[in-house]
């Protein structure tokens, strides 16, 4: 039986769904594939999803007409990481700033990669990986 080779969807808590759908969609392009008042969920790459739920809307879980998903959601921080070509680097580190985000952090693994650290409005830790950081990649 081969195992789970990808992630495809991740999600993160949020306190405000048009206000993370627009930095998402706004800062990285992700176009909004479905949304309604409790969450938003965002393309990534045409491969991947970024489910964005509001905070707490799901305490008993949601059924729908075809199933039941079960209750889910964190509190506090989260921490996504996000894969941006090398020679990208510069750019992305003119666009964060050109949209007022601060990087809390930025440093060069032992193996070349290089990582950028910044928040999102929900104070999400977002970083920017280039390759080198994983043996993966």
């Amino acid at each position: 039986m081969p195992l789970p080779s990808a992630i495809l969807e991740t999600c993160l808590s949020v306190e405000d769904i048009g206000r993370a759908r627009d930095f998402y969609h706004g800062l990285f392009g992700y176009p909004v594939m479905a949304q309604d008042a409790r969450f938003c969920a965002l393309d990534v790459g045409g491969k991947q999803v970024l489910l964005l739920f509001r905070r707490g809307s799901d305490p008993e879980g949601s059924h729908l007409p075809f199933g039941f998903i079960p209750p889910h959601g964190t509190n506090g921080a989260s921490h996504l990481g996000l894969s941006i070509p090398a020679e990208s680097l510069a750019d992305w580190e003119a666009r964060l700033a050109d949209s007022g985000i601060v990087v809390e952090s930025r440093f060069t693994w032992p193996h070349g990669g290089t990582s950028l650290y910044f928040r999102d409005p929900d104070g999400h830790l977002l970083e920017l990986l280039t390759p080198g950081v994983w043996p993966t990649y």
